[in-house]
Order: structure tokens, then sequence, then C-alpha cells
């Protein structure tokens, strides 16, 4: 990862950027924060408000993690892609499924037995309108409920005692496009949650419902007029350089912010001292740029916004008018450190146009942003003082122009995967794709429903990979540097992320099904186990009755898996991803579980 030479005081005056803070302020939902701050439970997700994904138990460390054995192991029933992780919450665990999104609870004294199963019934046609694979990104937990959502648009509340339903809302709308894969987000009395499908031209937006009642409190779009963008008064007060307000439509023609993307179905973080929760927008709609001109926003955008209200304190576009489908909605990660001599709240972000950005959580300023492998080339790098992006020409996108060796390609080379933080070591792991790609776009009208891309892709291997036919790497990031530590390749890329357990293991599975733990220090392979369906989950870890143990979903599918799981052969179906990832049906097949390990 080069560094530009004005960053180095800057990262150095950082020191440990991403040590966790010792004094945690109390949220409004007691219970969720006592469990957030328990290690022997998994609340949450992103591992915690700070969305660190790392746990302080350290039962199996480097020294015996090669006894590991597994433990017990749980099916859904399902196929297709399981993303995702289980949540443990006091002596129950509550596992999901891909569509038709089944839920179960398991008591941790006896996993042999299913306490109850939430099962809905859902119409089959849901899928048609799901991109890529049907999968299902986990639950949350608060005030005594599991939240779930539904793929058809319904988002409901669980009594976590018998899985009685205590609510179910409908929020989305399938006749359209609109679908649930994102794991909701609970933070006080308040679950946050959007809804997928910019490749069908959805208008995106974060929606606040009530978690007690189901009650929609507020609804915040990611484009349009001022007010249904939710913008606060002096929105980007700290900022104007990143643009203020009338932007939601002065840079699309006519309407065509109406379907123009922007959706949210990634990962969500929250700051209870500033009351402000995070997440980012995705891409625009359509792919083909030729369709949109202008600087489409407010997609792609990094937001930082008020829990109560959903106002928008400030929001960082990270590629103005999107070319490559960089949808942005990757995991926000929080941390509290001297940034010149001054305790500065950070926020770091890891985006799907190989950037990775750092910035002042609190007002939004850029304070860096460096590529996360050489292989970058649609930007030579970003301006700090602008906040922009400077594009290579030569792999830009345009109407009657193969775009070819574009670098990443359209899964990023980062994507949904949930990575994780050592504060003892500054040490950020990532699990990274390394794809480029072929771009050629077509014009086509948009018809609710129906998917509205405009773009025909080829992918293939980076070429960083030491025989440039690695498809994925797990990166060690020294966040005080900003140098690599280690690499450690994979055939396939590795798309669910990473997990730090203090005992100092990195965490993974891989695509064709192994889940791996490596050492922290240096990113050897120390431990692994073949699971019975390739991985696209984020593992977790819990203790019970003094055992620690390391969960992680199998079931192969997502986006890199939709050739296998649907029997496609043509290499530029599932936008572009068959062709890519055409020998993967030679190292798994589809499933749908849980593995879970202790020594």
């Amino acid at each position: 990862m080069k560094r530009n030479v004005s960053n180095v005081k800057v990262s150095a005056a950082i020191g440990g950027l991403f040590m966790l803070a010792a004094v945690q302020t109390a949220f409004a939902d007691a219970d969720l924060d006592k469990r957030v701050q328990d290690p022997n439970q998994w609340a949450t997700q992103t591992g915690g408000y700070n969305s660190q994904h790392n746990s302080s138990l350290n039962q199996i460390n480097k020294g015996n993690v090669k006894n590991l054995k597994a433990a017990w192991s749980f099916s859904t029933g399902v196929l297709h892609g399981h993303e995702g992780a289980p949540l443990v919450i006091g002596d129950m665990m509550y596992i999901h499924s891909a569509f038709p999104n089944n839920t179960y609870a398991v008591n941790l004294n006896d996993p042999n037995k299913i306490v109850w199963s939430h099962k809905p019934k859902q119409d089959a046609s849901t899928k048609a309108v799901m991109c890529c694979d049907i999968v299902d990104r986990g639950v949350a937990y608060g005030a005594g409920q599991i939240v779930k959502k539904q793929a058809d648009g319904h988002l409901l509340a669980l009594d976590a005692k018998s899985g009685k339903v205590n609510w179910k809302v409908e929020l989305c709308d399938p006749k359209v496009g609109m679908t649930f894969t994102q794991a909701p987000y609970v933070v006080k009395d308040t679950v946050l949650i959007g809804c997928s499908g910019a490749e069908l031209g959805v208008r995106g937006a974060v929606n606040a419902v009530d978690l007690k009642t189901g009650e929609l409190k507020w609804r915040a779009y990611a484009t349009g007029p001022d007010s249904d963008i939710r913008l606060q008064k002096d929105f980007n007060s700290a900022n104007p350089h990143y643009g203020q307000f009338g932007l939601g439509t002065k840079t699309w023609e006519g309407d065509a912010w109406k379907i123009g993307g922007g959706t949210n179905w990634g990962w969500y973080a929250y700051d209870p001292k500033l009351n402000l929760f995070y997440y980012g927008s995705g891409n625009p709609a359509p792919w083909n740029e030729t369709m949109r001109p202008g600087d489409n926003k407010w997609t792609m955008t990094i937001w930082g916004r008020d829990v109560d209200t959903g106002e928008a304190k400030w929001g960082y576009q990270k590629t103005p008018h999107d070319e490559w489908d960089f949808a942005g909605v990757n995991q926000m990660m929080l941390t509290d450190q001297p940034v010149n001599g001054k305790m500065t709240p950070l926020l770091t972000h890891l985006d799907r146009n190989g950037i990775m950005y750092t910035l002042n959580r609190n007002t939004g300023e850029l304070i860096l942003a460096d590529k996360v492998d050489p292989a970058v080339n649609v930007f030579k790098k970003v301006d700090l003082k602008t906040g922009l992006p400077v594009r290579d020409p030569e792999f830009s996108t345009r109407m009657d122009h193969k775009g070819t060796n574009i670098c990443p390609s359209a899964m990023g080379f980062h994507n949904q995967g949930v990575d994780s933080y050592d504060p003892e070591s500054r040490t950020l792991y990532a699990g990274l794709n390394h794809i480029c790609m072929d771009w050629e776009p077509f014009m086509l009208p948009y018809r609710a429903g129906q998917f509205f891309v405009g773009a025909t892709l080829a992918m293939y291997p980076g070429p960083s990979g030491p025989t440039k036919t690695e498809m994925g790497t797990v990166r060690a990031f020294d966040t005080v540097t900003g140098k690599v530590k280690w690499s450690k390749w994979e055939k396939f890329s590795a798309w669910g992320g990473t997990l730090y357990t203090k005992g100092g293991l990195v965490w993974y599975a891989t695509l064709d099904g192994q889940l791996k733990a490596l050492d922290n220090a240096n990113g050897k392979e120390l431990w692994k186990f073949k699971m019975p369906s390739g991985g696209i989950g984020s593992p977790m870890t819990y203790a019970f009755k003094g055992k620690q143990y390391v969960g992680s979903m199998f079931g192969v599918g997502g986006w890199p898996g939709v050739g296998l799981v649907f029997d496609l052969t043509d290499p530029s179906a599932g936008l572009g991803a068959v062709g890519a990832f055409k020998e993967l049906q030679h190292y798994t097949n589809m499933g749908g579980g849980l593995m879970v390990f202790s020594l």
C-alpha cells in the first residue's frame, strides 16, 4: 500500500490509530449494552458498536489451536449463501439461514435440540429480484427480542425466549425490486435497516423503526430533495467542499435520482458519545454511467447521522459519478485516538474502490486515503484537501468502448466481509478480493422490478498475486505506518472477512470451505478445517461454562458463488462472476449450516 509523503506525519501522529477506548458510555438499552461488553456472548454481527470484530477471549491461542476439534454442528436445511454469523445471548444461540430466512434458537446446554424455530412463508418470486444470490446477513438482538427480516421486505421482532412474533412491519416492496438482505442493527430503542435493490433502480434509504412497537420513526434517502435526505442545517459545515445543499437533485439529470440507487445493505457502527451512526450508501443506478451524467449525490457516500432524528451531520462521497459499481456499503470501524496530540474520534473504512479511508467521525474530515493493493488503477490517488479521487482516464468506462484490465472489478477489492482489528499491535486484518475486469456498457430502459444495470463484465484474477492466479488475500495492515505486515494469498476471494481473538489468532472462512486460523504476527497458517460447504460468513467466538468456542457459518453462494448455486455457465452471467469463479464447483458444493469448534 503506497502512502503519500504528506500522509506520513499524520500517520505517525495518530500513533495507535485503532486502540480501543478504555471508557465506554452506557447505552439506552442497558441489557444490550451489558451483553455487547461481555466477551462470553456475541450480541452483534460486527462484534460491538465500534465494529472492530475482535474478542478478548484467549483460551484458544497460538500454542494450542492445533488441538482444535469440531464440537458440534447445525444444518439450517437451506442451500445458497450463508453470510453473517449466529448470535449468542446468555445460554442461547440464534442461527439464521438464506431465503426463506429461517431462524433457529438453540440452548447451548444442549445444542442437539432446537428450542424454537421461525420459518416464514414467502412468495418465491421474491428470489427473482434479489441480486447476487438469496443471502441473509444475520439477525440482531435488543429488548429481549430477536430482530430479523424477510427478503420480501418485512421486518419482525421475535420474543427471544419463545420465538413468538411481537410485531411485523413491511418496509420494502419486491414488486419494484426492493428486498432485505441486510442484518438489522439495534441502537438504543431503534432498529436500523435498508432495502437492497440498486441493480433494479431502487432509490436507497435507511429506515429507523421503534424497537418495541415496529413503528417507522423516520426514513432518510440517499438521493432527492434535502428534506428527503434529512440534512442538518449545518450539514458538512466543517467540510463545505464536500458539497452541502440541493445536490441530491442538481447532480442528476432530470428525475433520474428517483431510480438512482444508493441502497445500503452493509454494516452500521455507532458512537454513543456523539449519538451518531455510520454507514455507506451504495452504487448509483444504472451501472452505465452515460445514462446518468453528474456526480450522482449522495450515492457512494459515508454518512454520519443522528440516531434519534435521522438527520445527517456530514456526508463524504468517495466516488462521485461511480462508473464501476463500487458500492460503498462496507464496514465502518470506530476508534478514539490522538491526532496531532489531540484525542480524535476516528472512522476507518475499506471501500470496494480499493481505497482505505480514515476520517474524523465527528466532522467527516478526511485524514488518510490509501490504496489497499498496488493493483488499484482506476485512481492515481485521493486528494486529501478536496477529498476527490484522481481518476486515471485509461480505466474509465464509456459508451462504445470496452474497458480492459480495470482494477478493482465491480466486486471491489473489499466487499461485504466484516474485518477485524487487534488494538495491542494496532493491526487491521482485512479479507480482500483480488479481481480485475473488462467492462462494456450498453443502453437499456428502466422497468420497475427488472434489472437495471447496462454493462457486460468479464472478471479475472488481478496481477499482484505470487502466481497471478490468486483471487483473494488476507492482509495485515500496520495502522501506524500504513505498511502491509503480511499477506496470506488464497485461490478464491476472502469474502466473509476476518475475526481477531486475543490468543493471537486471525480467523476466516474460504470460498472452497476451509475455516482457517493464522498467526497474527506473520500470517502463518496454524490450523484449518474443511467445512461441508464454502464459507462466505464472518467467524465469531463465545465462551460457555468456561470453554471458548469459535463458530462459522457454511453455505457457498453470494455474488462469487452465483454460478455454482444457480448452475450457470455463461461467463458473463452473474454480472461477470460466473466466468471469474468457474473453478469453484471443483472445490465445494452447496450446503447451509454452522460449525462450532473448541479445544
